[in-house]
C-alpha cells in the first residue's frame, strides 16, 4: 500500500509548513498533494510557493491563489502581491482546479472549496443537498474517463477538519454488501486552523494507488505543533499589514475579523 499526504491552506505560514513537511518525512511519505491557498494572511507567501512547487506532486488552486492575481486596493493584498512577484503570481494563476484518482477501488476527487468554484464555500453544517452537490461533475471538475462520479471527495478552504459519510442517492433504499456510500472530508489547514486547535493539520491517505480493485484504505488526521511565537515574530520583522489579526488567529486557532 502507498501513502499520500494531503495538505491545504498554508497561507504564507512557513514555520507551520516546515513542521508538517518534517512530520511527513518522518512517516516515510513521498507523495504530497496540496489543495490550495498557498498564499495570503502570513508573511512568507513567496517562500511557501517556492517550497510547495518543488515538493508537492499535485497542487490545486485555491481562492487566494486566484484572487491575489486580481487588482488589489487594500494594504494587505498589495503587500502580498509585491512579495510574490510576477513569476509566482503567474504560477498561482495557472494551477488546476481539481484532481481525480483511484485508491483501493474508490474514485477520489480533490479540490479547494467546491465542485463549482474556488469561491463557493461549503461548511461542515451545510445542508445535505449542498454536500451531495460536491460529488457532481461540473464544468470546472470535468468527468472521469468512464463518466463515474466520485466515491470520496476531499477539500480545504474552511480550515476546519471533518469527515462524514452519506448514503449514495443512486444506490438502493435497502443497503447491500456492494453499496459503498459516499465519504466527504475536509483536510483542515496547515497555516491557520479554525477549529480551536492552534496546531498545523493535514491528512494521510493509505491504499492501493491507481487501482480500481476494491481493497482496504484509510484516512488519518495528523496534528503537528510548531513554534507559533517564531511565526508571529516573522510577521513583525517584515512589517506585514494585519500582523495582529494573523497573530491572534494562529495563536488561538479561531477566526478573528
Amino acid at each position: 500500500m502507498e501513502k499520500i499526504a494531503i495538505i491545504s491552506d498554508i497561507h504564507g505560514n512557513l514555520p507551520a509548513l516546515e513542521a508538517v513537511f518534517a512530520d511527513i518525512k518522518l512517516r516515510g511519505i513521498e507523495r504530497i498533494y496540496c489543495l490550495g491557498d498557498l498564499v495570503g494572511k502570513g508573511p512568507d507567501s513567496a517562500a511557501v510557493v517556492d517550497t510547495i512547487q518543488r515538493t508537492c506532486e499535485v497542487v490545486i488552486q485555491g481562492n487566494w491563489d486566484l484572487g491575489i492575481n486580481r487588482p488589489q486596493d487594500q494594504p494587505a493584498g498589495i503587500w502580498q502581491q509585491q512579495q510574490l512577484g510576477p513569476e509566482r503570481l503567474a504560477y498561482l494563476a495557472e494551477l488546476p482546479f481539481s484532481v481525480d484518482f483511484y485508491l483501493s477501488g474508490k474514485l477520489f476527487r480533490l479540490f479547494h472549496a467546491s465542485s463549482q468554484s474556488v469561491y463557493h464555500r461549503v461548511k461542515r453544517k451545510s445542508s445535505k443537498k449542498e454536500r451531495l452537490a460536491l460529488f457532481q461533475n461540473t464544468e470546472m471538475t470535468g468527468a472521469a474517463p468512464n463518466g463515474k462520479l466520485p466515491d470520496i471527495v476531499g477539500y480545504g478552504d474552511i480550515h476546519i477538519p471533518f469527515l462524514i459519510t452519506m448514503k449514495n442517492p443512486s444506490e438502493k433504499s435497502v443497503a447491500t454488501s456492494s453499496d459503498s456510500g459516499l465519504m466527504l472530508f475536509n483536510v483542515g489547514s496547515v497555516g491557520i486552523p479554525y477549529d480551536g486547535i492552534p496546531q498545523a493539520c493535514y491528512c494521510v491517505l493509505e491504499g492501493n494507488m491507481n487501482s480500481q480493485l476494491q481493497a482496504g484504505f484509510s484516512l488519518q488526521y495528523v496534528r503537528v505543533p510548531y513554534d507559533i511565537d517564531y511565526a508571529i515574530s516573522r510577521a513583525h520583522a517584515v512589517h506585514m499589514p494585519e500582523t495582529e489579526r494573523y497573530a491572534l488567529e494562529i495563536s488561538t486557532g479561531l477566526v478573528h475579523k
